[in-house]
């Protein structure tokens, strides 16, 4: 039935076609902790929200209700056919759409006609393995290709259209404010000079020759914050980040009040300025009443709408990091919806004195 709802969004004949080496698929960051996380017991949806090559996908629906379905979501075409066929052998349990996550979450209803309760959300942030493994999408240093880093090639100018496009002051606030460069300056300057930069080669070559000597012979390469911040500005990624995770805590299923738990969300970040946005998302979800200590009874009425799941950021340990050096940086957290609740019940919690009931008649 899910499906049936998407008709045509699925990557089919004739559309884009599995890159080079998609066969190899990478292991997916932190799978074991995210599906413990968002396995559901219960019949409903589960959302992946950047579905990628569909690793994660297939061990949520393998570790969940037998007639759990799952909507995946990105904004790249190629991994969305990889993810088709990765997950065929679930049928019509399955629906892939072509889309920006924050755009489908806030209009769920145009994609899925009856999306009933909605179990597990999950935003894998960031640029994906199949990405960083495609050369001609430009988003590796490891290749001299086209320098693009569009996320959805059919939308939105390149980074080199947009290096070309931006005067010194422009790039020099955009690689401070987005790759958090200590360099932006000296950077900005020579890319100025030596526009126009057309590939990821002369990108890198340009960025090298412009900081300091000791800064060319760090842990990475010293273009690192440079990609990072264009491709963050090329395909809007904090602006969707911050926009998303509204109606994503929003679509949350509350828990039956017979028993049972909430809809979870999880989000996978790694670098701060992604972190930093669901971070405070989830910490006021997560805040109850704000009323001074010495107030009798609660007056803000406000209640906590999820229960944070992780304490602070979770990380890969060791082993994993090994096995998959890009889940160095990985950050996790996640939350799960709770009961409605009434400010009564905030005032309990807060360990505030309840007010005397109205009297009877």
């Amino acid at each position: 039935m899910l499906a049936a709802a998407l008709g045509g969004a699925t990557p089919g004949p004739g559309e884009p076609h599995e890159p080079a080496g998609s066969d190899a698929v990478h292991e997916p960051v932190l799978r074991d902790r995210v599906t413990a996380l968002l396995a559901t017991p219960d019949p409903g949806l589960v959302i992946d929200a950047t579905v990628g090559a569909g690793g994660h996908a297939r061990a949520l629906l393998e570790a969940s209700h037998p007639e759990t379905t799952l909507l995946g979501i990105d904004r790249d075409a190629d991994a969305l056919a990889v993810a088709d066929a990765r997950l065929a052998d679930w049928g019509e349990r399955v629906a892939l759409v072509h889309g920006a996550f924050d755009e489908v979450l806030a209009d769920l209803e145009a994609v899925v006609a009856d999306p009933g309760p909605v179990r597990a959300i999950l935003l894998d942030l960031g640029v994906s393995s199949l990405q960083l493994d495609t050369p001609e999408r430009g988003f590796s240093l490891r290749f001299d290709a086209p320098l693009d880093l569009r996320m959805d090639p059919s939308q939105g100018e390149p980074a080199r259209a947009l290096l070309e496009r931006l005067d010194e002051p422009e790039l020099t606030a955009l690689l401070r404010d987005l790759g958090e460069e200590r360099h932006a300056r000296r950077i900005a300057r020579a890319l100025v000079r030596a526009r126009p930069i057309t590939t990821t080669g002369a990108l890198a070559e340009v960025v090298a020759g412009a900081v300091p000597t000791p800064a060319r012979h760090g842990p990475r390469h010293p273009a690192t914050r440079t990609f990072q911040a264009l491709r963050l500005a090329v395909n809007g990624e904090l602006e969707r980040v911050r926009a998303a995770l509204p109606p994503a805590l929003a679509r949350l299923a509350a828990p039956d009040p017979a028993g049972g738990r909430g809809g979870r969300l999880a989000v996978l970040a790694y670098h701060s300025l992604e972190d930093r946005p669901v971070k405070r998302a989830l910490a006021t979800a997560a805040q109850g009443c704000v009323c001074p200590p010495d107030l009798p009874v609660c007056g803000c009425g406000r209640t906590p709408t999820v229960r944070l799941l992780t304490r602070g950021a979770e990380r890969p340990d060791d082993a994993e990091v090994a096995r998959n050096p890009r889940a160095r940086s990985a950050r996790l957290r996640a939350a799960e919806r709770l009961p409605d609740t009434s400010s009564s019940d905030v005032a309990s919690r807060a360990g505030a004195p309840q007010p005397p009931p109205p009297p009877t008649a």
